[in-house]
């Protein structure tokens, strides 16, 4: 099965999606920061099978709006929202790796009702740091863009299927390949993290959830301890041998995760719903 490109527009933004079609409940999966929808190709395919799958490009990365002018998290939320709503997608699963995990969370908590679940992927309510943030923008700015080759861009970016997801986000032009996003927006989309947390919204969650975690990912065990101790109903599991990026580097292992997690949401009853 291949993918239908999809174009959502909310104001002066548009919005680019990868439609696989699919029966079943809706399926929506959002890459995290300077990601693109391609990262979840292989999940997205292979969930079809039984659900209607959609993976967008968020605003400021991939296909979608390059230099948007808000890079608020209202603004990302809201965008998830019009999504679901020009294509026509009720009650959803709601999937986000990283910043795109941070996303799916506040849409839960701003719309009680709007999800069927949530799913964290390496994401967490406790928010950064400004040295976060400069930390990502000088990773940002020791890219040697544009990359001479493909080849090299894998290397630099981590080898093996990590460096091959980053590297698929990159374009072929002008002799090179570079990144489809702007250094600034992606520093700026942080922001807000970085000046607050978001506990309260985390605690106000009412949809099933399931938080999946990095072995060695940037999630501290105390964040995510204070996560169950909030919302013990809560699913969770750490994936060993993985990081940050477990959804590139294990996908075979997440995808199990997601299919028993999401047949627990869509296909028992609630009273026997773990």
């Amino acid at each position: 099965m291949t993918w239908t490109e999809r174009v959502v527009v909310r104001g002066d933004v548009r919005l680019h999606c990868r439609d696989w079609g699919g029966s079943g409940t809706p399926v929506v999966l959002l890459h995290g920061l300077a990601g693109h929808a391609g990262e979840w190709d292989a999940a997205a395919r292979d969930l079809s099978g039984r659900h209607r799958v959609v993976a967008v490009d968020q605003r400021g990365h991939g296909a979608s709006e390059r230099r948007p002018r808000d890079v608020s998290r209202a603004a990302f939320v809201a965008d998830v929202v019009a999504v679901l709503d020009q294509l026509d997608l009720r009650e959803p699963v709601l999937v986000g790796q990283s910043l795109g995990g941070h996303t799916a969370m506040l849409t839960a908590a701003a719309h009680p009702g709007l999800l069927r679940a949530l799913v964290m992927v390496e994401a967490g309510p406790g928010g950064s740091s400004p040295e976060t943030a400069a930390q990502i923008g000088s990773w940002f700015d020791s890219w040697p863009a544009p990359f001479p080759s493909r080849a090299a861009a894998v290397e630099f970016l981590g080898g093996g299927p990590v460096g091959e997801g980053w590297a698929d986000g990159l374009e072929e032009r002008d002799g090179g390949w570079w990144p489809r996003f702007d250094r600034r927006v992606m520093v700026d989309s942080l922001a807000e993290i970085a000046r607050r947390d978001y506990w309260e919204e985390w605690a106000g969650i009412t949809c099933p959830t399931l938080v999946v975690l990095g072995q060695s990912g940037i999630i501290a065990p105390e964040e995510s301890g204070r996560m169950l101790r909030q919302r013990p109903e809560t699913v969770a599991m750490s994936i060993p041998g993985t990081g940050h990026d477990l959804h590139l580097e294990q996908p075979e292992a997440l995808r199990e995760t997601l299919h028993r997690f999401l047949r627990d949401v869509t296909e028992r009853p609630p009273a026997e719903r773990a």
